[in-house]
C-alpha cells in the first residue's frame, strides 16, 4: 500500500463529503453488533470507525497514511478510538479482535505479493471464529472503462474553493488498474495523484482468503445480501478465522 497516497491535506478534508456514511456503513455496524473488539483496517477519517464505538467495544483504526490519521485524531469522538499508524506490519497479532473491517475499497490497494501476508495479518488479529469483512469493486463490471478525462472532466465548489478534477487512465494490465488523478485548485496549483488499484475476481479472492487461514467465505453482490452475477458492480465479503 502507497505510505501516504493521501499526503494532501486540502484533499484530506473532502474526502468524508466524496465517501460519506451511507448502506456501506450501516452494513459493518450490523456485523459490530455484539463484538467486544473490532479493527478498521485502512480506517482512513476515521468516519466509519468512531461509529463502530459503542459501551464496552475497544474501537482500533489502522492506516498508513499520517495525513489521513492526523485527520481522523482530531474528530469529534476520536479519542476513544485507538488509532495505529502503519500499514498490515503494524497489525498486533493478539487473537482477540471478533471483526475486522475494511471499508472504502481498501483491499484493493493492496499489492498482489502482500494480499496473503495482509489477510495473514488480519487473522493473526482475530479470535478463532472471528470475522473479516470488506468489499471491493467485481473487474466483470469493468470500472476502469469510466475513469477517462472524458468522463470525468468536471468542476464543483468545495470547502477548498472551486475545485476542477478529472482521472486519466494510465494502464490496465492482469487486473492491475493504474489511474492519475487530477485536482487543481483555485490558486491555480495543480496536483496529480497516482492510484493503483488490484481487481480481484470471486475465486482469486476465496483462494486468498483460504490461504491466509479463513473459511466459511460468503461473498455477494451488494449491502444487503443480493446474489453475486456478472453484472454485479460490488463483491461484498465476508469469512471466518
Amino acid at each position: 500500500m502507497d505510505a501516504d497516497a493521501y499526503g494532501d491535506v486540502r484533499l484530506v478534508g473532502l474526502y468524508d463529503l466524496d465517501n460519506p456514511a451511507g448502506e456501506d456503513h450501516a452494513y459493518y455496524r450490523a456485523l459490530a453488533a455484539g463484538t467486544r473488539k473490532v479493527l478498521d483496517f485502512g480506517c482512513g477519517t476515521g468516519l466509519l470507525t468512531r461509529s463502530l464505538v459503542a459501551p464496552g467495544r475497544v474501537v482500533i483504526g489502522v492506516d498508513p497514511s499520517p495525513t489521513m490519521l492526523g485527520y481522523a485524531r482530531r474528530r469529534p469522538g476520536a479519542d476513544v478510538v485507538r488509532w495505529i499508524d502503519g500499514d498490515y506490519r503494524a497489525v498486533e497479532p493478539g487473537g482477540d479482535v471478533d471483526l475486522v473491517v475494511s471499508s472504502g475499497n481498501t483491499m484493493m490497494h493492496v499489492s498482489g505479493a502482500d494480499h496473503v501476508p495482509a489477510l495473514s495479518a488480519l487473522a493473526g488479529a482475530l479470535r478463532s471464529g472471528g470475522m473479516i469483512a470488506f468489499e471491493s469493486r467485481h473487474p466483470a463490471a469493468r470500472a476502469w472503462e469510466q475513469w477517462t478525462r472524458e468522463a470525468t472532466d468536471g468542476e464543483r465548489d468545495t470547502p477548498v474553493g472551486r475545485l476542477r478534477e478529472w482521472l486519466d487512465l494510465i494502464e490496465v494490465a492482469d487486473g492491475r488498474v493504474v489511474f492519475d488523478a487530477h485536482n487543481v485548485f483555485p490558486d491555480g496549483t495543480v496536483a496529480v495523484y497516482r492510484n493503483v488499484l488490484h481487481f480481484r475476481s470471486p475465486a482469486e479472492i476465496t483462494t486468498d482468503l483460504r490461504r491466509a487461514g479463513f473459511t466459511d467465505v460468503k461473498i455477494d453482490g451488494g449491502w444487503h445480501g443480493e446474489a453475486l452475477t456478472d453484472e454485479s458492480r460490488l463483491l461484498v465479503v465476508r469469512a471466518r478465522k
